[in-house]
């Protein structure tokens, strides 16, 4: 008996040294099929292949696994779009190319997480929505920055830019609900296709696209 007990609580420490990972790759594909409010944490740990109280030793609540999946999500994309804007060259147009591909490439990739993201913002807590605004607000601001500086460069001829910037991510953070990796476009072209419409959203002069 002693025995068993010794080898049970090996196996339950052993899980616990899986770490985080397993848990979250568990909980990202049941609220994704289920929702945030139709998952329990019994269905993590089971998908997970570890004991509820093993999760609990990561995450003190689902609300708590929920927040770092979608604070996760959004610092991706951040790091994504501002390596894309840094790497691009100095006309607005350019800028704007680059950030839109880049979300767009992201979010045709990452398609569970982004879905999690765009629709499970009403199932978190004051504290996680607080983080995951400022997120959102700093993604945001990007956008804007960009926008702002082509329209005062006269690359950029629309007169509402603050619309014109939320309707580009808005279009974008639509595709995780339709985009079909099997389907006949693929990432990298649909990433081209959307910073067309982008361009076309703002008003963008066709000399200020060229070399």
């Amino acid at each position: 008996m002693t025995s068993e007990r010794t080898q049970d609580r090996a196996s339950v420490k052993g899980k616990q040294r899986l770490g985080k990972g397993p848990v979250l790759a568990s909980a990202i594909r049941n609220f994704t099929e289920r929702g945030y409010h139709g998952t329990s944490m019994r269905d993590i740990a089971r998908d997970a292949d570890v004991t509820v109280a093993s999760i609990y030793h990561h995450f003190p609540s689902k609300q708590e696994v929920l927040q770092e999946i979608m604070v996760q999500t959004l610092s991706d994309v951040i790091s994504a779009t501002r390596s894309a804007l840094m790497a691009a060259g100095r006309r607005p147009s350019e800028q704007l190319s680059a950030l839109v591909g880049a979300f767009v490439l992201w979010h045709t990739r990452e398609r569970e997480v982004a879905l999690i993201g765009a629709s499970e913002i009403r199932s978190l807590d004051a504290v996680g929505r607080k983080l995951v605004v400022t997120l959102r607000d700093e993604q945001q601001r990007m956008f804007d920055d960009v926008i702002d500086r082509g329209v005062s460069e006269g690359d950029f001829t629309t007169p509402y830019p603050r619309e014109a910037a939320r309707a580009i991510i808005n279009m974008a953070y639509s595709i995780a609900t339709w985009y079909n990796p099997a389907g006949d476009v693929s990432p990298d072209e649909m990433a081209e296709r959307y910073a067309v419409l982008a361009l076309g959203i703002v008003g963008a002069h066709p000399s200020s696209t060229q070399e």
